[in-house]
C-alpha cells in the first residue's frame, strides 16, 4: 500500500488555523501579509482605491466569520480570492459604486487629487491605462475577472480556474478572448 504524502506546509493556512482557534495576532498577520494585494485586486474593478480598501475590509470581515469552518482544502490565496471576486463581483453587480460616500482625506484632498488626475492624464501611459481599463469594463463578467486575475492578480492557470470555478481549459479561452478583444480594440486606433 502506497503511503500519502504529506501536504507541503502553507503558512497561510496554518495562520488561518490558528485563526479559527481564536489567535488574534495570526488575523492580523493574514492582513498584514495579504490587504496591500487585495487592495490592488479590487481596485482594478473599480478604480477608486477607497472603495477597494472598504471592500478589502468586507473581505477580511467574511475570512473572520469563516474562521470555525475553514478547512485546508486547497491554498489559502486560491480560497481568499474566491471570497474577493465574489465580494467585488457582488459589488458590481448591485450597481451601487458608493461613488458619493466620500472620506474626510478625499474631501480635503479633492482639489489637489483633480490637479493631479489632470496631468496623469496627460502623459500617455495613462491614456493607455484608460483605454485598457475601458476595453475591460466591456468585457463580458468572466472574462473581465479571468485576466484581472491572471494578469493582475498574479494568480495562477490553476488557482484562476478554481476561483472562477471553471476547467482550466475554460479559463485559458477566458483569458484568450480578453486578451484578443484588447489587442483588437488597441491596435484599431
Amino acid at each position: 500500500m502506497a503511503e500519502k504524502k504529506a501536504q507541503p506546509l502553507d503558512p497561510d493556512a496554518e495562520l488561518m488555523l490558528r485563526v479559527g482557534a481564536g489567535d488574534e495576532a495570526a488575523f492580523i498577520e493574514l492582513f498584514k501579509r495579504h490587504a496591500p494585494a487585495l487592495v490592488g485586486f479590487a481596485d482594478r474593478f473599480f478604480h477608486n482605491r477607497a472603495i477597494a480598501e472598504e471592500l478589502v475590509q468586507e473581505i477580511f470581515i467574511k475570512l473572520y466569520r469563516a474562521r470555525r469552518s475553514y478547512r485546508r482544502r486547497s491554498k489559502f490565496t486560491t480560497w481568499l480570492y474566491t471570497i474577493a471576486t465574489r465580494t467585488c463581483l457582488n459589488e458590481l453587480r448591485r450597481g451601487v459604486h458608493r461613488h458619493d460616500r466620500k472620506s474626510l482625506d478625499e474631501a480635503l484632498f479633492a482639489d489637489t487629487r483633480q490637479a493631479a488626475a489632470a496631468a496623469d492624464r496627460a502623459l500617455e501611459g495613462h491614456e493607455l491605462a484608460t483605454r485598457v481599463d475601458g476595453v475591460l469594463a466591456g468585457l463580458p463578467e468572466k472574462q473581465r475577472v479571468a485576466f484581472i486575475l491572471v494578469r493582475f492578480g498574479g494568480r495562477s492557470y490553476p488557482e484562476a480556474s478554481q476561483i472562477l470555478g471553471v476547467t482550466p481549459a475554460a479559463l485559458k479561452s477566458l483569458v484568450f478572448r480578453s486578451t484578443d478583444a484588447l489587442r483588437r480594440e488597441l491596435y484599431e486606433e
